[in-house]
């Protein structure tokens, strides 16, 4: 190796040890092209490559990078290497499957070089090893077999007095803290990365703090907190990686708080139009302000949402996109568009299966339940189209809890069992004990610490379960007589207030079928539908 070509790997080296990102790009801009024609036979060629992939880690270039030095190297002169440099060979393999979504793959080659290096006793090696052994294990869900790699990344990097890189391992170990039920811990881990990393320019590690804060303050239901989280995360990423996939994951987090508030803004529309016909509209009424307002967060969350999307696809990236299309598919489900949600869920469940990705294909699976579930409480009448849409939505919920189940997030997981509850709670189904079943086990995930959109959700199927309970124990009452002090005309109202409501949407949500049916008068069905709040003033049927 001439004495120019060690010059640059030395200090390569020494300035991804310092963080110095950019002096670093600087030195990997003006050697792109001898390291293009890399001498596979050098001795020192693996070294580089692995130099290499840990700068393509952070941010410089892409795998493709990686992939292209790596095809410099054939089989048979890889058999033909020193065991030691054939490791680092395999380590710079395991990276680009870790930047490919090949979870299994990057595992099996860190395990292989784990085993060996025991034996040859590399300790930074055994660092980096550890450390992105702990991150595949963490894209897979599996998050105590991601701790524990973590951990013993940490304590090695210490051993060995880096800093900066235990910052970095320190990022991954709040983030797993975290997706196991500890948010303080994990805050107060990035806090300790931060405060070592902070003089650096590492703008990719600094994003990737100030986003994990955004997730972990996103679910405690302090959603304009997390959202400038996750601004502050897209404005330090765009310093340097105007690109980079963790830019598109930032602004994927950021679509998705902002849908959250949207659908917090509607719940205010919806409150203020069934209230409407009986209450006089307010001077300085802001129901309009309130609909603009939530008309502005999804057009937002959109583009954001389309943003990221070319990002992903710059980079051929399987999980980011189908990240993409399930977020799009929830506002647009949010919006009524039901079949522009089922298709993105399924676009999003299909990118899934090529790498298989149990956590998308989950979420595509409970997206695709909501959708159904959305069609059989909108159903305008037919038996049959309930009970297809209602068997789908049994259908993917089900498939979305086997597939959460194959993974260690908790929340996934409560989400499919709530998916699989609200299915139950349809109004085609309606079998309230399998329902009850259901939100109990999703209650049993989730912790204190969520009040985010999954505990409102949960809340309001039990809200919903609770008042059905109360109907069933007011009829078992009725059966045996017990009328408390209510007169025959007065039980006989409240009658009509529990069934006609049910054959409405049995009948297609038509008056004139519910009355013909009953053989009450439409004017009687109109009066209870409107104090059930189903029918707006002036609404027929």
């Amino acid at each position: 190796m001439s004495d120019p070509e060690t010059d640059i790997g030395q200090r390569l080296n020494a300035t991804l040890d310092a963080r110095q990102i950019g002096e670093g790009f600087s030195l990997l801009e003006k050697a792109h092209q001898s390291l293009e024609k890399l001498d596979p036979k050098a001795k020192w060629a693996a070294a580089l490559v692995l130099c290499v992939s840990e700068w393509v880690d952070a941010g410089y270039s892409d795998h493709r990078f990686i992939e292209a030095l790596l095809e410099r190297f054939p089989n048979d002169l890889r058999r033909a290497m020193p065991i030691s440099e054939y490791l680092l060979l395999r380590m710079a393999e395991a990276f680009s499957c870790i930047a490919q979504e090949e979870a299994d793959d990057a595992i099996g080659l860190l395990e292989f070089v784990l085993r060996a290096e025991r034996e040859l006793g590399d300790p930074r090696l055994m660092v980096l090893a550890h450390f992105w052994k702990g991150r595949a294990h963490r894209k897979k869900g599996e998050y105590d077999a991601a701790l524990r790699d973590i951990v013993e990344a940490r304590r090695l990097s210490n051993r060995l007095n880096t800093s900066k890189l235990t910052a970095l391992i320190q990022i991954q170990e709040g983030w797993i803290q975290f997706q196991l039920g500890k948010p303080k811990e994990g805050l107060k881990v990035l806090d300790h990365a931060e405060a070592t990393l902070k003089g650096t320019d590492d703008w990719l590690a600094l994003g990737n703090i100030e986003s994990a804060r955004g997730r972990i303050v996103r679910r405690s239901g302090e959603y304009a907190q997390a959202l400038q989280h996750f601004d502050r995360a897209v404005a330090i990423y765009s310093h340097r990686y105007p690109n980079h996939r963790n830019l598109a994951r930032a602004l994927v987090n950021a679509a998705y708080v902002k849908r959250l508030i949207a659908l917090q803004l509607r719940k205010r529309i919806d409150s203020r139009a069934a209230t409407a016909s009986r209450k006089p509209k307010e001077e300085g009424d802001s129901g309009g302000g309130y609909q603009a307002r939530y008309n502005q967060l999804c057009r937002e969350a959109l583009e954001q949402l389309h943003h990221a999307g070319e990002i992903y696809a710059h980079h051929q990236h399987h999980g980011g996109t189908g990240t993409v299309l399930v977020n799009a598919g929830q506002l647009h489900l949010d919006r009524g568009d039901l079949d522009r949600a089922t298709q993105e869920a399924l676009k999003a469940y299909e990118l899934a299966q090529q790498k298989h990705d149990h956590i998308l294909m989950a979420r595509a699976r409970v997206l695709e339940a909501a959708a159904e579930n959305a069609r059989v409480e909108e159903q305008a009448g037919e038996e049959a189209d309930m009970a297809h849409h209602a068997n789908l939505a049994r259908q993917y919920s089900e498939e979305a809890i086997a597939l959460a189940q194959h993974t260690e997030n908790r929340r996934l997981t409560a989400g499919a069992y709530l998916a699989r509850g609200s299915t139950a709670a349809n109004d085609f189904f309606q079998d309230w004990d399998e329902a009850k079943k259901y939100v109990d086990l999703a209650s049993s995930l989730l912790s204190a610490d969520d009040r985010d959109h999954l505990w409102e959700e949960m809340s309001m199927l039990k809200s919903r379960l609770l008042r059905v309970s109360k109907v069933d124990d007011t009829l078992r009452a009725w059966s045996e007589g017990m009328l408390g002090n209510k007169t025959f005309q007065q039980v006989t109202e409240e009658f009509a207030e529990i069934v006609i409501p049910k054959v409405w949407m049995r009948e297609g949500k038509k008056v004139s079928r519910v009355a013909q049916r009953l053989s009450v008068s439409p004017k009687k069905v109109r009066r209870i539908l409107r104090n059930a709040g189903l029918l707006e003033n002036g609404q027929g049927g």
